[in-house]
C-alpha cells in the first residue's frame, strides 16, 4: 500500500505551531480571564489536538472511512465534555 509522501516542512510547520499554541497557553494562564481562561485552552487544546490528529496520525490524507472514524471520536469527546460540564455547572457552590 503507497502512502502519500509528506513534506519535511509541512511536519516542521505543524511542530512550530504546536510550539506558539503551547506558549500562548501559558501565556493565557497567567493573566486572568475569569472563566474565559478555560474556554480559551480548551479551544487551544482541541486546535492542537486537530493538528495532531490530521497530520502526525496521518488523516488528513486517509481514506473517507477513516475520517469517519476519527469524527466519531471527536463527536464522543464532545459528549463527554458537555456531560461533564453541565455536572460541574448544577453544582452547588461551597461558601
Amino acid at each position: 500500500m503507497a502512502g502519500h509522501v509528506v513534506p519535511v516542512r509541512i511536519y516542521l510547520a505543524v511542530f512550530a505551531a504546536l510550539l506558539v499554541l503551547t506558549g500562548v497557553t501559558t501565556a493565557i494562564a497567567f493573566v486572568n480571564l475569569g472563566p474565559m481562561n478555560v474556554v480559551l485552552m480548551l479551544a487551544i487544546a482541541v486546535t492542537k489536538a486537530t493538528l495532531v490528529v490530521l497530520y502526525f496520525m496521518h488523516v488528513r490524507y486517509s481514506s473517507r472511512l477513516t475520517w469517519v472514524v476519527v469524527s466519531g471520536g471527536f463527536v464522543w469527546l464532545v459528549v463527554i465534555i458537555l456531560f461533564t460540564m453541565s455536572d460541574v455547572a448544577t453544582r452547588p457552590s461551597l461558601p
